[in-house]
């Protein structure tokens, strides 16, 4: 028995300090041999977690390291599963010191449950922004229409998406926004069909303006040479006999073909004398109006 032990015993008043001295001894080696097993027990379970851990990360990350899926969202899941093997490796360390894992899984349940009531829009925007790097209706660089905002695509993160507008302004959209409503990817295609709607008067010759307005489209150098340019006669207007001028181009040139077959259809139709009118009204009276009176 060790002086330091019977002195412990003295100090606790003990009738006999040497048995209490081995009392607390003993005490002391079946906590030591208790409490020094759990917590060795802790420390391998969560070594172990933590391997297992990046092992579940590392594969999560080979299984969506495909093409078709954002990076983002390889490395954001592949995390999420890390420490979801984390945490429950935690919750089983709870339970060797005597906690009641019931208990605790309930009262995590219950803060998630706060917790995603608290921030269900960004939950929302979050889950929107995984489906959009899973699905990739669009990419970086895209022109695109979301929420009634045309832009091209600058980035695309888990809670928003972020276009730059024709005249330079940033755009910032939630993903919720977006994902729940319709998409218009303008530049998904490399070819994009070209309309231009035009009426002309009606003493011209339908087949003159015809083959004016077919020669128009014809001199578009950029344009598909394996689609037929189409020239449909639409309505006859109240004030315009109505044409539809049709012709692919690049989707890149979408704007400055379109702006010179514009111009094209104008001189052409002004070469031949064809007018392109625009609305007039002609006003009867009833009764004949004497000019020479004054008003």
């Amino acid at each position: 028995m060790s002086a330091r032990a019977i002195m412990f015993g003295q100090v606790l008043g003990a009738a006999d300090p040497t048995k209490a001295a081995v009392e607390v001894t003993q005490w002391a080696t079946k906590l030591g041999i208790e409490w020094g097993g759990k917590i060795l027990g802790v420390i391998v379970l969560l070594i172990i977690a933590w391997m297992l851990g990046g092992w579940a990360r590392r594969a999560v990350g080979r299984l969506l390291d495909r093409p078709q899926i954002d990076k983002t969202v390889g490395r954001f899941l592949g995390n999420l599963a890390r420490w979801i093997v984390i945490g429950l490796a935690v919750i089983a360390c709870l339970g060797f010191f005597g906690f009641n894992i019931t208990s605790v899984a309930a009262l995590v349940g219950a803060a998630g449950l706060t917790i995603g009531l608290a921030l269900q829009g960004s939950l929302a925007n979050l889950a929107a922004g995984i489906m959009l790097l899973v699905l990739r209706p669009f990419k970086i660089g895209d022109v695109v229409q979301l929420s009634g905002q045309t832009g091209r695509i600058d980035d695309i993160d888990l809670f928003n998406t972020k276009l730059d507008t024709g005249d330079n302004r940033r755009m910032i959209i939630p993903n919720g926004q977006i994902f729940g409503n319709t998409i218009e990817n303008i530049t998904h295609h490399a070819w994009r069909r070209c309309d231009v709607n035009v009426g002309t008067a009606y003493n011209g010759d339908l087949k003159v303006v015809r083959a004016v307005l077919r020669k128009a489209a014809q001199s578009i150098t950029e344009r598909d040479s394996a689609r037929e340019v189409e020239v449909s006669l639409q309505a006859l207007g109240l004030h315009a006999i109505e044409w539809t001028v049709q012709v692919w181009v690049p989707t890149g040139s979408y704007g400055s073909c379109r702006d010179r077959l514009l111009e094209t259809i104008k001189n052409e139709l002004d070469a031949v004398g064809v007018s392109i009118p625009f609305p007039q009204m002609e006003v009867w009276f009833r009764n004949p109006v004497d000019v020479s009176r004054g008003s």
